[in-house]
């Protein structure tokens, strides 16, 4: 059925703002840069871009008499913080499972960033000693069982939000939502460059855009050093979210690019370009980035525009998804 025609409860404050970037645009001698910012768009805890996709979570949850989110995610996890705000907003419980994704050896990387913001925020955080990984954790599963066996009602939200049949819908409306601002502005962005690790936010991205008439590439970058695992799951999730919303047509390869090389040696590692990239973005514009995902995706713009693969006559918009708060679990890496 048409996007329009999903229940959604609203978290944010509006269309997330598009500005362009135009110290950044003059630096690297290409095309134009804009970004998108997730991360000015919601009054709960810093919000990011799954908080757009949890408005369409919220409705079926609330219908369920649910009366606890339970979900998963790294111990710096944006997602996990996300949810505890959401949960909070609503007055429901929230169970975050929190894996050890991430071999970083701040001492107070379960202490600070996005994990002490979810425990100022009332959420029941179970850290978890687990490696990496997008599909179902035994982890999840036992804090769900747990939820039911003390009388709750459990909501199941899988990481990222993304793996879940409306997991696409937030950003398949962030497609329209582009297509409106395109009109008002009077520019067309011929190149979208987002980060993709759980993969929802580029397949809804995918959908979305598939429905309008202007040909656009979608340029996911990986940040989860598993690219092949995330781009099969950017695929199958775009095409879920493309029948859900009535497109009418299959979802051809050559619209899901996921490009592998800048994520480092492991999910959740800075590698030197995440770090420069950060600190570029930040001395030039004031804005701000995180090391697990925007530094990343910013790092792969930066390379695409200056060998000429984003051509210069290009118009970009740069998704800034969010994640700031994850910082603080990082100073070693800043000196």
């Amino acid at each position: 059925m048409p996007l329009s025609d999903f229940p959604r409860h609203p978290l944010l404050f509006g269309p997330s703002p598009v500005h362009p970037l135009d110290r950044l645009s003059d630096h690297l001698g290409g095309a134009r840069v804009w970004a998108k910012r997730e991360d000015c768009n919601a009054g709960l805890a810093f919000g990011g871009n799954k908080t757009r996709k949890l408005e369409y979570l919220v409705p079926e949850a609330l219908r369920q008499g649910a009366d606890t989110l339970v979900t998963i995610g790294g111990v710096q996890s944006n997602h996990t913080r996300q949810v505890a705000a959401v949960a909070a907003h609503l007055g429901l419980k929230a169970v975050l499972v929190q894996e050890s994704w991430v071999d970083w050896p701040d001492s107070v990387n379960d202490r600070v960033g996005n994990i002490l913001l979810s425990r100022l925020m009332g959420a029941d955080v179970r850290l978890v000693d687990a490696g990496f990984g997008i599909g179902e954790k035994d982890s999840w599963h036992r804090a769900l069982d747990d939820v039911r066996a003390a009388g709750g009602t459990p909501y199941a939200i899988p990481a990222g939000a993304s793996d879940h049949p409306l997991g696409g819908l937030g950003f398949a409306n962030w497609a329209e939502e582009v297509r409106q601002q395109e009109s008002e502005l009077g520019v067309f962005f011929d190149t979208i460059v987002v980060c993709s690790v759980t993969g929802s936010t580029q397949a809804g991205m995918i959908a979305g855009f598939a429905g309008q008439d202007r040909p656009r590439r979608v340029l996911g970058i990986d940040a989860s050093a598993k690219a092949a695992e995330t781009r099969a799951q950017v695929a199958r999730i775009a095409r879920a979210t493309a029948g859900l919303i009535g497109l009418g047509r299959d979802l051809a390869d050559d619209e899901i690019t996921l490009l592998p090389g800048w994520a480092g040696d492991a999910y959740g590692i800075p590698a030197p370009s995440t770090l420069d990239a950060i600190r570029l973005t930040g001395r030039l514009e004031g804005v701000i980035l995180d090391p697990v995902y925007e530094g990343k995706s910013m790092a792969a713009l930066i390379d695409l525009v200056r060998d000429g693969t984003i051509p210069k006559d290009s118009t970009v918009l740069y998704a800034h998804l969010g994640g700031q708060p994850a910082l603080n679990a990082y100073t070693g890496a800043f000196h």
